[in-house]
């Protein structure tokens, strides 16, 4: 991370529009659709809370204390028997949070209001929320013990808090005007926010697409129908660079899994373990455009390896991602990644090491390239390139 700052601030152009959105009826049961499930839970008129005030310590502590007094423990505890159910990951949660606080007060009509229950919702759901503010801009905070990546933070009381709303403001967000923290005790917050994603949802069928992939191997042409789903990419649209033990661990959903990794399995059946492994770096490598992120998205952005199967290009971070699942998932190897100056490689272990080898803890690791180079290199080989250059182990994953 970046040097620590107790404040960060940001500019932005334009004054917010503040709307008073009253919630419809009162004691209504709603209903959230969210993936393959449905969040119902009761709201009232005591969680109608207007917010029209100029942005302030007084008037944010004001809204706190009039959502305090009303009924919205039945909307937490929906949310978090829904969690529960669900086995939501902590990041998962906060997108259904959102969900509900968009319900209660539209972002496009009141963003204020919005991100208020947003925080009041995350904090009352035992999340350690910070609410910072500038002029007319409100900024939602998390504490999270987590390395993440090019996002503003602070520390105080000896805790991380990242920020959960930066993409609102993208290039506005200036770190060198100050935010003032919002001080309010809330009794509930006892947890910190953890970004892993173990286990996405389940979706429903019809939101699966055939997706067509092929490659060549040793000559022969393979063909792929693989079922992707658009909802992956909202998903992780405002996800973080995370640590690389976080990033190499996101899964597949169950419907992509079930179109690809059975087929793999079959075409690998009867090959040495060696030229399976190759086979899937080769499939990895050749199977997808290459296309560096700065190019797609204006930045450095990583793929989960769902991602890379279903849009048009990646680059060497998103193929060592679902190179080393595809080799989790079918052969559960010890694997190492390799950081170099500017690319990103995995390094199996094998019975007996192929090619230059590389010694790390005591073991041989070779190296399997599944980002086209220069080069088409082998099993073991090494680009030229990255012969003269140092390199970090940034990832070590032994099997359980």
């Amino acid at each position: 991370m970046k040097a620590l700052t107790t404040y960060i601030g940001c500019i932005l152009t334009a004054a917010w529009s503040i709307v008073f959105l009253p919630l419809i009826g009162a004691g209504q049961v709603r209903s959230i659709e969210f993936y393959t499930g449905n969040l119902q839970f009761e709201a009232d008129s005591s969680i109608d809370i207007p917010f029209s005030d100029t942005l302030s310590a007084s008037s944010i502590r004001q809204f706190y204390t009039k959502m305090n007094t009303g009924s919205y423990q039945k909307v937490v505890n929906a949310l978090l028997t829904y969690q529960t159910e669900h086995q939501l990951n902590d990041w998962l949660y906060y997108q259904l949070v959102r969900k509900v606080a968009q319900h209660l007060s539209a972002k496009s009509e009141n963003y204020a209001r919005y991100t208020l229950y947003k925080w009041f919702l995350m904090s009352k759901s035992g999340y350690d929320s910070r609410i910072a503010i500038r002029d007319d801009q409100i900024i939602l905070y998390i504490r999270s013990d987590e390395d993440i990546a090019e996002l503003p933070y602070f520390t105080i009381d000896k805790g991380t808090y990242i920020c959960l709303n930066y993409h609102d403001y993208g290039k506005l967000f200036n770190i060198h005007q100050p935010y003032s923290l919002v001080d309010i005790s809330i009794p509930e917050v006892y947890k910190g926010f953890c970004y892993k994603v173990t286990r996405l949802p389940e979706f429903k069928s019809e939101k699966y697409v055939e997706k067509a992939i092929s490659f060549k191997y040793k000559g022969k042409g393979y063909h792929f129908n693989v079922k992707v789903n658009q909802e992956v990419n909202d998903i992780f649209a405002n996800y973080p660079i995370v640590d690389f033990g976080t990033y190499f661990n996101i899964p597949l959903s169950e419907e992509t899994y079930k179109s690809l990794i059975p087929v793999l399995r079959q075409y690998v059946q009867g090959l040495s373990q060696e030229k399976g492994v190759e086979y899937l770096m080769r499939f990895t490598r050749y199977a997808f455009l290459y296309e560096d992120d700065r190019l797609i998205f204006g930045k450095e952005k990583r793929l989960s390896p769902e991602q890379t199967l279903m849009n048009k290009a990646s680059d060497c971070d998103d193929r060592a991602a679902l190179f080393f699942y595809l080799v989790k998932e079918i052969y559960n190897l010890p694997m190492i990644a390799l950081r170099f100056p500017t690319h990103l490689t995995i390094a199996v272990q094998f019975d007996r090491p192929i090619g230059e080898r590389i010694l790390y803890e005591g073991h041989y690791y070779s190296v399997c390239e599944p980002t086209p180079q220069a080069t088409n290199l082998k099993l073991g080989e090494i680009s030229e390139k990255h012969k003269q250059e140092q390199y970090d182990v940034v990832y070590h994953y032994t099997p359980h």
